[in-house]
């Protein structure tokens, strides 16, 4: 495939990430069997898979301005709570708007 016929929200992802991606599909999607692979617990894989998920409705999402994305990116990766980067964005949007 050619690099630029490669959809965004891959090339947005980080290496573990796709990583992930790919454990998750040579093993059927079956979360047992990725938390065996990792050693982890099913409810920490499912979280992980969580965040992968909205990683990737978030690239899908382009119109979306870069900063109101990057906040997001925070509050997935646990960087920040939800709640802050709300205020964030809420906060940038009224300033924007004046």
């Amino acid at each position: 495939m050619e690099i630029d016929k490669i959809p965004q929200w891959i090339l947005s992802l980080e290496q573990e990430d796709v990583t992930f991606l790919k454990n998750f599909v040579l093993k059927s999607g079956s979360l047992k069997e990725i938390a065996k692979t990792y050693g982890v617990t099913y409810p920490t894989v499912r979280l992980r898979l969580d965040k992968l998920i909205q990683k990737i409705e978030m690239s899908d999402q382009k119109e979306e301005e870069p900063f109101t994305t990057f906040v997001k990116g925070l509050a997935v990766d646990s960087r920040i709570d939800l709640e802050i980067a709300k205020i964030i964005i809420e906060k940038y949007k009224k300033e924007k708007e004046r």
